[in-house]
């Protein structure tokens, strides 16, 4: 039997273009389309889908909440994230809510179609993207929460800064950070300027010698 898919996005266009290319292939039959989150919400119901590829950013319920409500129904459906959106903020909150798998719209053909397959065995799948900035997360809040644990410093900082300021007091750049977290260099700018005012010090410098002091910025073992 075909992997009836459900395309959940707001841009018919983009709907058409996943649906051409998804009807094209043997073991995928598109079921149904829905423009919001509650039409991915009442289509799930009525068609029973094993896949539903989300986008995250819709008119009136999106994605995530989406999402989250599909799980919560009891639905077998697997949701397949599939989004412009690759912050922090989405890939966690995606995750949080149910989602098996993250996927960028700029992936090609035969990378959705193997998201696809997966997510419907039940495996949880990433675009190597998102997949890296998962593991350099984890691994730089891992440092980050035992430099916390040692010092009771820092307190408003979020994980994200801490992780960042943790590798300021390395001695890291903000193209280098960005490199290594996969973040924009706006991005990073943000949070520098952020961890500046909350930890009220004047500049980078300022910052790097009350991390250290704290003992952020040595190398894991």
């Amino acid at each position: 039997m075909p992997i009836k898919v459900l395309i959940a996005d707001d841009h018919a266009f983009y709907r058409e273009g996943v649906r051409a290319f998804l009807n094209n292939t043997a073991e995928i039959e598109v079921v149904g389309e829905a423009s919001n989150g509650d039409e991915a919400i009442t289509k799930t119901k009525e068609l029973d889908p094993n896949v539903i590829l989300m986008d995250l950013k819709m008119p009136g319920m999106n994605g995530i909440e989406a999402t989250r409500r599909i799980y919560e129904s009891d639905s077998k459906a697997g949701v397949l994230v599939l989004t412009m959106f690759d912050d922090d903020d989405s890939v966690f909150a995606a995750m949080r809510a149910g989602a098996r798998g993250y996927l960028l719209k700029d992936a090609d053909k035969d990378e959705v179609v193997r998201a696809i397959v997966a997510v419907e065995r039940g495996e949880a799948i990433f675009s190597p993207a998102i997949a890296q900035r998962m593991i350099q997360y984890f691994s730089a809040g891992r440092a980050a929460s035992r430099t916390r644990q040692q010092s009771g410093e820092f307190s408003e900082l979020t994980e994200r800064e801490l992780d960042i300021l943790n590798l300021i007091a390395k001695g890291d750049n903000n193209n280098t950070i960005a490199n290594k977290l996969s973040l924009s260099i706006k991005t990073v700018q943000n949070y520098v300027s952020s961890i500046l005012t909350k930890l009220q010090v004047a500049d980078r410098a300022q910052a790097i010698v009350r991390a250290r002091e704290a003992g952020f910025g040595k190398s894991e073992k």
